[in-house]
């Protein structure tokens, strides 16, 4: 499959930025079964694309992030259709998640739902002051279905996260900020300049000390602190298998920028 194939997500490549953006502006980029299967699929291609260091994640237009799933066909599911449809969000937001390359995303506007949901995968959330984040679920008489009461607690705390699912309520890009949930807040018309100038420091590190640096953190996250010590320990370790390694220690006793191979 080729990035030419994607109906409902527009793909380019700037400089090693690969971009992937939900194009779906009628229902405010609402996410269904295609776009969670066309996501899948684009992120398993950048994965093996030497051309893609950083990948990015936004939406089309300059109301939505993304605002949700799409109501109007949730509305008719089943318990078996609702089922199939949080596994294939699953799927797709675990792609995401264990991307071994880092991950923005560039929230534009609304991140509701799944939107807010789909963001949470990413390594680093970058807003316009525009945006709006929440968990809304619990207005139309369900709960969270694709890590909104999982990944939330682990980002912003328990107390924090409680209060968003359970009232429904949205919050602003400020206040998304003060509690962690996105790491920086910049005009709406800075937005992917800004993103872009995040991916060019992180272009700048050895790629595959970013992976290893990512596996430590989001494996040690899931253990306790003693096995998550031993896991950093190891991946530590590793780095002196690496040529990049020699380089980077090489580059700061010569005082000069390293020059970094990924390898």
């Amino acid at each position: 499959m080729s990035y030419d194939d994607f109906k409902v997500l527009l793909f380019e490549k700037e400089d090693g930025i690969g971009i992937v953006t939900i194009n779906r502006p009628q229902v405010l980029n609402a996410l269904n079964d295609q776009v969670f299967a066309e996501l899948k699929r684009i992120f398993e291609l950048m994965e093996y694309d030497d051309e893609v260091r950083v990948a990015v994640l936004t939406g089309s237009g300059d109301k939505a992030f993304v605002a949700g799933a799409d109501i109007a066909m949730m509305s008719t599911y089943t318990f078996l259709q609702a089922r199939e449809l949080t596994y294939q969000g699953f799927k797709a937001q675990q792609t995401i998640a264990h991307f071994p390359k880092p991950t923005i995303a560039a929230v534009n506007g609304y991140a509701f739902g799944g939107g807010c949901e789909i963001a949470m995968c990413c390594d680093i959330r970058i807003a316009s002051e525009r945006a709006s984040f929440g968990q809304p679920e619990i207005n139309l008489g369900i709960i969270p279905g694709g890590g909104g009461t999982q990944r939330l607690p682990r980002l912003v705390g328990m107390g924090i996260a409680k209060e968003m699912v359970l009232t429904g309520q949205p919050i602003d890009a400020k206040r998304a900020y003060e509690i962690g949930l996105v790491n920086k807040v910049v005009p709406h018309e800075e937005l992917m300049n800004e993103v872009k100038k995040m991916a060019r420091i992180l272009m700048s590190k050895s790629s595959v000390t970013l992976k290893l640096a990512k596996t430590a953190m989001d494996l040690g996250i899931e253990t306790d602190l003693e096995i998550g010590l031993q896991i950093e320990r190891e991946l530590f370790a590793e780095c002196f298998a690496t040529e990049d390694m020699k380089e980077g220690l090489n580059a700061f006793l010569e005082k000069r920028k390293p020059n970094f191979k990924g390898k």
